[in-house]
This record gives structure tokens, C-alpha cells and sequence, in this order.
């Protein structure tokens, strides 16, 4: 093994990092390593991070194995102690070239850790890269950390309190990812719609959307990765409505449609909030299409709590679900809350999953018949506008933005065939 190979668990703000901490890594000459950059949303992340690990060590027993990521910066001395583990980075050391020096490998406990208090940072730097190591499309770190403390989320003691990347960072990245070839690139965050709260003036997630599509005008496509509706600005409003190259496919962090369970998760939203963003934005950009987060079996859900769940995935319209059944966090105030059955728990994200199969399907089949321009991921599949996978007839070059009709679907993905 020359190059550092990287393993990357969790969101997108991950795989950017994971690309920098590449660059890093390689300009410290580091080789014969291996990197885990962790994720720490649920206990399964975790506990997948550790068996990644010890499979790391018995495929490369030669290697340097160094973890990295959100559950290394919230349980350091766990994974220290792990025999397979050599070296262990918090979330800022992991984006500093010095932690991959050679010479910076100790062998003491005290050696392998390497994580500072993540709250003390204050900035986050706009980190260049040129790509993104078998992606088709690009993403830029726009924001990091959150200010906000909801009950079942660990994160903000992963990531820090909320900082964003100066607007001009943001577009430099953006024209060098352009030059290099990318069509597609989405802005990534750890709560992206806070963005600009800690800069200058009056700059908000809407305008700097605005900028980047006034200042880049070659950019074919943007996209923005999760978002929190309650706090999308008029600006972004507008701009969906007035930008085809803002990409009509928005992800919401929805959590649960039940008022009650939501001000004991500490959301900032009620259901009718929820409800009243998604048509009205329907009503500026008639083809938007809405997923999201929905947590099954916070703790103290009663049947009725959850059915108010289930009934906001046909309100909202809601077509691409991701259901996590609640998993206790230790350290979060939820996991002191009356816990749901572990049984029910599991029924009720089947029951989430299946309505959410329902209104996939019935989306699929409006588009049978279409015609998009699609974003190649790979020779044999690719992505409209509203996010949806195409298994195409033909292969065409991975990147590329290609004209399908789409003739059909086949368990959740439509076919396409290129029209030119």
C-alpha cells in the first residue's frame, strides 16, 4: 500500500474532510497507512467504525491505522485503547498536514491521541481540494458544527459550536472543482441553514446560494445537501424559484410529526411548519422533490405520536425517507427519557420505510415517459435534477450531464435512455 488509504463513515461534510485529510496525509509522504474517518450520529455508526478497524488491522497487519472523525473526538480513550489503533485524531487535528508527519507517531497512550477541545474552535478554514477520489460530483463545506443542542444528537460535542467558511472561499473552491471538471457540486454542513450567523453583515445560506450562481455562471449544477426548513431564508425561497441550476431536490431535517415529541427532541420546528414549508416551495418550484429525516420511536412515543409521523409523510409529500429507529446515545438527554420497546421501535421504521416506498413509487411513475438531463455517476447509472438513480441503457462517461428519456422503473430506479 503506497497511498494512505481512506475509509469514510457517515454524512457528506465526512467524505469532503476525507479528501483533504488525503491531500494532508500525501503531503507528508505518509504511505503504508490506514484512515478511518468515524462517524458518531448513532451507536451502530460506531460500533461499525470498531469492526471496520480490527478488519483494517487483519487485512494490513504492516499498516499505521489512524481514526479520526466524530466518534474520535467523543470517545479519544475508547478507541486508544483498541490494540489495532496507532494513532488517534480529534476533527481539527485530522485537517492539519503535522498530524500525518512520520516522525509525530509516538508509541506511548499518551502519544497515540492527538484531539483537543473541539468547542475552543472558532473558525473553519476554506480548505482547497482538486476532486473527489471516484465521484462524479463535488462537495464544498460551506459550514461546520451546531449551535443548537436537540436532545437525541451528539454531534455538536463532535463537530463545535457553528462556524461557516468566508462566501469567497466558498466560490475559489468552487471555480477549482469547476476547472477539474465536475458539473455538480452540492454545499455540505453539519447545519447548513445557520450559515453566515458568525460573519459579517448580513449573509445568510440564500445569498450566498445567489452568489456562487451569479459570480460562477459555467456552474451547470448546484445542490444543497440537509437543511432545516424553519430556518430558510427569502432569499433561498427566491432562489429556487428563479434558479434552474439550483437542483430541485431538498432534503429536510424533519425528525418527527408529532408537536409533542418534537419540543422534547428540542426542535425549533412544529409539524404545521413542516407542512407549510413544503407547499410553499412546491408552489415556487412546482417540481421540487422533498426528502427526509425521520426518527422512529423517540423515546415516550405513544402510537398516536407516531401515526402523526406516519400521516406527515403524505402532507408533506415526502418522497425519499431516511428512518433511523431511535438508538440511545449515552451523554444525551434523551437517553434519560422512558425509552420505546426495542420491538416497537423496529416495527414502526418498517411502517415508516414502507410508506415511504409508496410515495418513491408513486413519484417514479409520474416521471416514466420524461426527459432530463441527468448527472453520470458511474458508466451504467446516473441522477435527474430531483436526485432520483437511473440505470442507463448505454454507458456514457462518468460526470458528464446527459439527455434520458425515461422509459420505465424496476425497484426504485428508473431506466433511461440517452436521447442524444
Amino acid at each position: 500500500m503506497d497511498t494512505p488509504e481512506i475509509i469514510t463513515f457517515g454524512c457528506r461534510l465526512n467524505a469532503y474532510e476525507s479528501e483533504i485529510i488525503r491531500s494532508k496525509a500525501q503531503d507528508q509522504g505518509l504511505e503504508n497507512a490506514v484512515i478511518v474517518n468515524t462517524c458518531a450520529v448513532t451507536a451502530e455508526a460506531q460500533r461499525q467504525a470498531r469492526q471496520t478497524i480490527r478488519r483494517a488491522r487483519r487485512d494490513h497487519p504492516e499498516s499505521r491505522i489512524i481514526v479520526t472523525g466524530c466518534a474520535a473526538q467523543i470517545d479519544p480513550t475508547g478507541f486508544a485503547e483498541m490494540d489495532e489503533v496507532d494513532q488517534v485524531l480529534g476533527n481539527a487535528e485530522k485537517l492539519c498536514a503535522e498530524s500525518y508527519a512520520l516522525s509525530d507517531f509516538g508509541v506511548g497512550q499518551e502519544d497515540k491521541v492527538k484531539v483537543n477541545e473541539i468547542m475552543s474552535v472558532t473558525e473553519t478554514a476554506g480548505h482547497m481540494i482538486k476532486g473527489f477520489q471516484g465521484r462524479a460530483r463535488a462537495f464544498v463545506q460551506i459550514q461546520n458544527g451546531c449551535d443548537h443542542r436537540c436532545t437525541f444528537c451528539i454531534i455538536p460535542y463532535g463537530r463545535g459550536n457553528s462556524r461557516s467558511v468566508p462566501a469567497g472561499d466558498v466560490v475559489r473552491q468552487i471555480r477549482v472543482l469547476l476547472e477539474n471538471g465536475y458539473n455538480e457540486i452540492v454545499l455540505t454542513g453539519v447545519d447548513l441553514t445557520s450559515y453566515g450567523a458568525d460573519l459579517p453583515g448580513t449573509t445568510s445560506l440564500g445569498n450566498l446560494v445567489r452568489r456562487i450562481l451569479r459570480t460562477v455562471p459555467d456552474l451547470p449544477r448546484l445542490r444543497l445537501s440537509s437543511i432545516d426548513s424553519i430556518e430558510a431564508d427569502g432569499s433561498l425561497m427566491a432562489a429556487f424559484a428563479e434558479e434552474d441550476r439550483l437542483m430541485p431536490h431538498v432534503h429536510l431535517s424533519v425528525q418527527s410529526g408529532d408537536d409533542m415529541i418534537l419540543k422534547r427532541m428540542k426542535r425549533r420546528h412544529l409539524r404545521a411548519d413542516s407542512i407549510a414549508f413544503c407547499h410553499a416551495l412546491r408552489d415556487l418550484r412546482p417540481d421540487v422533490v422533498f426528502g427526509a429525516d425521520i426518527i422512529a420511536g423517540f423515546p415516550t412515543e405513544t402510537n398516536e405520536m407516531f401515526d402523526n409521523s406516519l400521516r406527515l409523510i403524505d402532507e408533506c409529500g415526502l418522497t425519499f425517507l431516511h428512518v433511523f429507529p431511535y438508538s440511545t446515545r449515552p451523554g444525551t438527554p434523551a437517553a434519560r427519557m422512558p425509552q420505546v420497546a426495542g420491538e416497537v421501535i423496529k416495527t414502526r421504521a418498517a411502517r415508516l420505510r414502507n410508506a415511504g416506498e409508496v410515495m418513491q413509487t408513486r413519484f417514479l411513475e409520474a416521471q416514466v415517459g420524461q426527459k432530463r438531463d441527468v448527472l453520470v455517476e458511474s458508466r451504467n447509472s446516473a441522477r435527474t435534477p430531483q436526485y432520483a438513480p437511473v440505470a442507463l441503457s448505454v454507458p456514457l462517461s462518468p460526470g458528464a450531464i446527459a439527455a434520458v428519456e425515461l422509459t420505465g422503473f424496476e425497484r426504485g430506479v428508473l431506466q433511461g435512455r440517452p436521447t442524444a
